[in-house]
């Protein structure tokens, strides 16, 4: 499937990096592992490597923000109280969390060097809901998931209605994995953010400015779906610039600002969370590997993770396919042959080739 920049849309003021992926960010790797079986599982699993040999000794910078709170994310509380990473991130179905936390400690336990009797761990584990088309009381994903999807970890992986965005809803349409980066110039500096979005939520989608989902008479706020619900987002943010867990919480919480450029209010029912962290350890309080950038210089990341965030979306919408699962419900693709129609018509010439 096409990416929505494939399609020759230019979103956002800011260069993208090699891939337009998260996985710019030197070291981020992502894999999935994807559950497609019988009529009704249609789930999965996808894990984000920051990178680092033995993150557990040596934690990187990180932050949480919230933008509504109906999910569950497991280890947020020890990155709010000690503000760092030291696990690769995982994303699954809402009812699945607790196994692939299982899993994920067991990876973390086998790669990690060096670790004594008493060694205890912080597992970060996001999820959104796929139960329109997976039948999430069935809990496949599990350990084996985790290793399947860790031992196929790349920097080019695929993006639409693959591991845990292989069920997952947006604005009505099939949802699924986003990504996107953005390269910024700080004074002598170069830095990548990256964004990864699990996409699962409503709203009434705009695309750069036009309100496709109005145009084409379909929004969350219409009834017209087998189950209706307000979804959910995972965010992650990864970047190579040097900053503090403070200064990733600044970036986090513009995460959300990226979902309402796509339509998002986030709505009653929608678990929106955003974890930023930094591949530059100098964040780390008492690591003493260099200096953070000074804040009065943030504002380019801050444009960065709104415009990374707002073309994942785009992306996850755009590479994902029509699902069809439990009880017969179906997840349509987005017309985006009618959409890049609308969107070459109204969009002025230099947001579009």
């Amino acid at each position: 499937m096409k990416r929505f920049r494939e399609h020759g849309f230019q979103p956002g003021l800011l260069p993208t990096g090699e891939l337009n992926r998260i996985s710019d960010v030197p070291g981020v790797l992502v894999g999935h592992r994807t559950r497609v079986e019988g009529d009704d599982i249609r789930t999965g699993l996808t894990v984000i490597d920051p990178g680092p040999r033995n993150l557990l000794h040596s934690p990187l910078p990180a932050a949480v923000s919230v933008g509504n709170g109906f999910g569950k994310m497991v280890g947020a509380t020890q990155i709010d109280e000690l503000g760092t990473l030291e696990t690769p991130i995982a994303l699954t179905n809402t009812l699945a969390v607790g196994a692939v936390m299982h899993g994920l400690v067991e990876l973390v336990l086998r790669i990690t060097e060096d670790l004594g009797p008493t060694a205890t761990l912080n597992a970060v584990v996001g999820e959104t809901s796929d139960g329109i088309v997976n039948d999430m009381h069935q809990i496949v994903v599990g350990a084996d998931d985790v290793n399947a999807a860790w031992e196929r970890r790349t920097r080019e992986f695929d993006l639409g209605s693959v591991g845990a965005g292989t069920g997952t809803c947006a604005f009505a349409w099939k949802g699924g994995i986003g990504s996107a980066s953005r390269k910024v110039q700080i004074g002598e500096g170069e830095w990548t953010v990256g964004a990864l979005l699990q996409t699962n939520f409503g709203g009434a989608l705009t695309i750069m400015g036009v309100p496709i989902g109005t145009m084409l008479g379909k929004t969350s706020f219409d009834r017209f779906l087998p189950v209706q619900g307000d979804g959910s987002c995972m965010m992650i943010l990864a970047t190579d610039a040097p900053l503090s867990s403070r200064q990733l919480g600044r970036l986090a919480r513009r995460a959300v600002l990226g979902l309402a450029r796509t339509g998002s209010i986030l709505a009653h029912g929608s678990g929106d969370y955003a974890i930023a962290f930094s591949t530059d350890r100098a964040g780390v309080e008492g690591a003493g590997a260099g200096d953070c950038l000074p804040d009065s210089e943030m504002n380019p990341l801050f444009l960065a993770v709104v415009e990374a965030v707002e073309e994942s979306v785009y992306d996850s919408l755009f590479a994902s396919e029509t699902v069809v699962g439990r009880d017969g419900n179906r997840l349509e693709q987005i017309p985006v042959e009618r959409v890049v129609k609308i969107l070459r018509e109204h969009l002025p010439e230099r947001g579009h080739a």
